[in-house]
């Protein structure tokens, strides 16, 4: 028996998408026969992205969402009802941290922002997805987290917090929703090159501490997470579900 990779006939929804991780995904699982519905806040920024797909052969649309907002989300998922009326790969993936510093710092505007996409976003999406997927006899969610939901990082209090509940709400996915065929993993990045991680990577004490503990002595890049996303969403993976890939260059090792 054959592993297949092959996601030809699958409609996948990946959010922030436009640039860094989420765009990386996206290509990777075009490129492995997905249609993929490419969504973030912006849509030419989203249009950018899936012409790019269009343009090596692959299968894709824009459909723009912030999925801090409740009405925008509601929104996203009764518009690939109608145009779609599936979705079997969805990849919770936009993320914001407004908010860098000392913990006991951190105002209510940053903590309530952090929350609204990190959590409610990642939660709403997962139950508006998981019930068309239900329907259509069962699906792949994954959820990009963070090596901050288990070793949280500096001056990254409430990111950290709201990437550990992403864990635990993986978790409660796939087991809640495994007796419907629906998979649920997360995905956990280290640092990444991306224009999120930007803080990150211009803190040169920061960035010195973690290129000392990692074994491969590197940031990672975006295409370092497309692998991990193809490999979970696909039929390669069918009998994983609840699992915590960390991708991160064995940093928390």
């Amino acid at each position: 028996m054959s592993v297949s990779f092959d996601l030809s006939g699958r409609v996948a929804l990946v959010t922030g998408a436009s640039r860094g991780i989420g765009e990386a995904i996206a290509q990777g699982l075009a490129q492995h026969g997905a249609e993929v519905i490419v969504s973030s806040r912006k849509q030419e920024a989203c249009e950018a992205v899936a012409a790019d797909i269009v343009a090596a052969g692959g299968k894709a649309r824009a459909i723009a969402c912030h999925i801090g907002e409740m009405q925008a989300l509601e929104a996203l998922f009764e518009r690939i009802q109608a145009d779609h009326r599936r979705v079997d790969v969805l990849v919770n993936n936009a993320a914001t941290n407004p908010y860098y510093g000392h913990i006991l710092d951190t105002d209510m505007g940053a903590f309530q922002k952090t929350v609204d996409v990190n959590i409610r976003g990642y939660f709403y999406a997962s139950v508006f997805a998981g019930r068309m997927m239900r329907a259509n006899g069962g699906g792949s969610i994954i959820n990009v987290a963070s090596v901050n939901a288990v070793r949280p990082g500096p001056l990254q209090g409430i990111y950290s917090i709201t990437k550990g509940a992403v864990l635990n709400m993986t978790r409660s996915f796939a087991k809640e929703c495994g007796p419907h065929g629906i998979r649920c993993n997360a995905i956990l990045p280290g640092l990444i090159r991306t224009r999120f991680a930007g803080a990150l990577i211009a803190d040169e004490k920061q960035l010195a501490h973690y290129l000392g503990t990692n074994p491969l002595g590197r940031v990672g890049e975006p295409q370092d997470l497309a692998g991990a996303a193809v490999f979970l969403a696909s039929a390669a993976s069918a009998y994983v579900t609840g699992e915590l890939l960390v991708v991160d260059g064995g940093f928390l090792t």
